[in-house]
Order: C-alpha cells, then sequence, then structure tokens
C-alpha cells in the first residue's frame, strides 16, 4: 500500500479543487465566447428598448428563489437523519453543483455532497440526493405530458402513458429482483423510512420551484416581444423541459441541449430563433452559471468529513 504524506495529499487536494474550479469557469466561458448563434448585437439594441430595473431585479429574484427553493429542500431531506443549517444546506448544494458541471448529467453532484458527511452516510446522502433530483424529474414529466398535450401533440402522449404504465408493470414484477443488493422493494423500503411529512415538503417545494423556473422563462420571452397566448407559451416551455430532461448531457451543454429542443418547438409558433438561443442561454446563466460561481468559493475552501 503507497502512503502519501500530509502535505503532498493537502497538495493533491487542492490541486483537485483548482481543477474542478478553472474547469468550471472554461466550460463557461467557451460556451459563451464560440455560440455562434449569439448575436449580441440584437440583445444589446433588444436590451436597450426594453430595459427596466424593476424587471431585471424581478427576474434574479427568481433565480435566487429558484436556488433557495432547492437549499430548503436538500435541507429539509437531509433532517431525515440530522439537522443542519441553511448555510451548511447552501454550501452543501452550491459546491456539488460546481463539481457536477463537467460530469454526464450532474453526477458529481451526488458524490460533491457525500463528500460534506461522514464515509458511512455516503449511501443515505445518494439516497437523498436521488429523492431530490427525482421529484423534479417526476414534475417535469408530469407537467411535460399536459403541455404536449395542450399543444395537440396526442399520439406522443399515448406513446409516454403507454411506456409509463409498461413500465409501472415491469416495476411490479420485477421489485423482488435482487441485482449487488439493490431491488425496488428495498428501495421502496427506504422510501417509507422517511417521515411523510418530509416528503410532503420536498413535494410542494419541488413544484414551487418548478414554476418559478417556468415562469421566469416565460417573462424572459415576453420581455423579447414574444406575445403569444399564457397557455401556450406554458405549455411549450414544459414541452421543452420534458424533452431535454430526457436527453443525457453535461450540466455544461444543459443550455445547448435545451437549447436546440426550444427552437425546434418555439419555431412552430414563429418565434425567431435567436430570441430562443438567448432566452435560454440567460436561463442557464441565471441558473446555473452564477450558482457555480458561487460554489467555486465552497469548493476552494472545502474540507471533507471523510476520515483517512
Amino acid at each position: 500500500m503507497i502512503l502519501i504524506s500530509h502535505k503532498a495529499k493537502q497538495f493533491l487536494i487542492l490541486a483537485i479543487k483548482l481543477l474542478i474550479v478553472v474547469g468550471a469557469f472554461y466550460f463557461i466561458y467557451n460556451q459563451l465566447a464560440t455560440n455562434d448563434k449569439l448575436d449580441w448585437n440584437k440583445f444589446i439594441v433588444l436590451f436597450k428598448k426594453n430595459q427596466s430595473i424593476g424587471g431585471i431585479i424581478f427576474i434574479l429574484f427568481l433565480s435566487f428563489a429558484n436556488r433557495f427553493l432547492e437549499i430548503l429542500k436538500w435541507q429539509n431531506l437531509v433532517s431525515s437523519f440530522k439537522i443542519i443549517t441553511i448555510d451548511e444546506a447552501a454550501k452543501q448544494v452550491l459546491a456539488s453543483l460546481t463539481a457536477g458541471i463537467f460530469t454526464p448529467n450532474g453526477i458529481g453532484e451526488y458524490a460533491g455532497k457525500a463528500l460534506y458527511f461522514e464515509k458511512d452516510k455516503t449511501k443515505k446522502i445518494v439516497f437523498l440526493n436521488l429523492l431530490c433530483n427525482g421529484i423534479q424529474l417526476i414534475l417535469t414529466v408530469v407537467l411535460g405530458t399536459i403541455g404536449l398535450l395542450i399543444l395537440g401533440y396526442k399520439f406522443w402522449v399515448l406513446v409516454i402513458l403507454s411506456l409509463c404504465f409498461g413500465f409501472l408493470i415491469l416495476a411490479f414484477f420485477t421489485k423482488k429482483i435482487d441485482i449487488k443488493g439493490y431491488s425496488i422493494s428495498k428501495f421502496i423500503e427506504k422510501l417509507n423510512k422517511i417521515p411523510k411529512n418530509i416528503h410532503q415538503k420536498n413535494t410542494l417545494l419541488g413544484i414551487a420551484r418548478y414554476l418559478i423556473f417556468s415562469h421566469q422563462y416565460y417573462f424572459l420571452l415576453i420581455a423579447f416581444d414574444v406575445h403569444l397566448p399564457y397557455f401556450t407559451l406554458i405549455a411549450t416551455i414544459a414541452t421543452v423541459y420534458f424533452l431535454a430532461s430526457s436527453l443525457p448531457s453535461f450540466q455544461f451543454l444543459d443550455f445547448a441541449v435545451k437549447g436546440s429542443v426550444a427552437v425546434y418547438f418555439f419555431s412552430l409558433l414563429g418565434v425567431n430563433e435567436w430570441i430562443v438561443v438567448f432566452v435560454t442561454t440567460l436561463m442557464w446563466f441565471l441558473n446555473v452559471v452564477i450558482p457555480v460561481i458561487m460554489g467555486s468559493f465552497y469548493v476552494l475552501n472545502f474540507k471533507t468529513q471523510w476520515k483517512s
């Protein structure tokens, strides 16, 4: 077994921290600087035309509320075995977001949060993070399906419902099949061990968060002079989030994936492509980039709870 000196270990940890932060900033810069679909001249002209201090503050407030609700969700779930403050929850959520920005589907977020707890709590933290993200995914699927129905894509809705029904049947008949200690029945067992009030609060916070970021998207479209019926816009936004979440991607490519899906659906409504790309990019900047910048501070000051 190779032993590493304390100084070498500290240097290695510092190098990893810097790699995460520099990597995150590089990916952010690269996506903003090399995207040829972003016409900054058009954006500046429209911004000057519709600029409003009150509007800017309102959009920034929605970004704060979006991330704050995610922090409350995490604090609520962790309270199932340990009470943590909002400050601690914020540190864990923001640092893990930074760590997960260039991992597939934010997998690094799971490891990032686990490092803030004792090593023997790793499985519990991964499970709780699954619940935290899972409720948002369920809401995205349900509301996205409703969005497709409103937009008239009845065949797609039928396919989705058939797949969901088929999955439920498969899950029922395979719930006791154990694969390396994991099974659906054990997952349900773990779910039942968590108090109902925590599940209820997680669901309510998830709904509130979904309403906030979907309406932030809506208000940005309005600010860019997109004037379509409310339910048409909201249904399209719900559809975009649903279909984009079904595609595997990296956090730093999130706006590109959502942007391509959004361009297709909004173009059917006659919305200019550059407006859709800008709104999607702004959503990514406000809800991912800014929190990642804040999370970089926590990454650099991180001290693991794991023992050597």
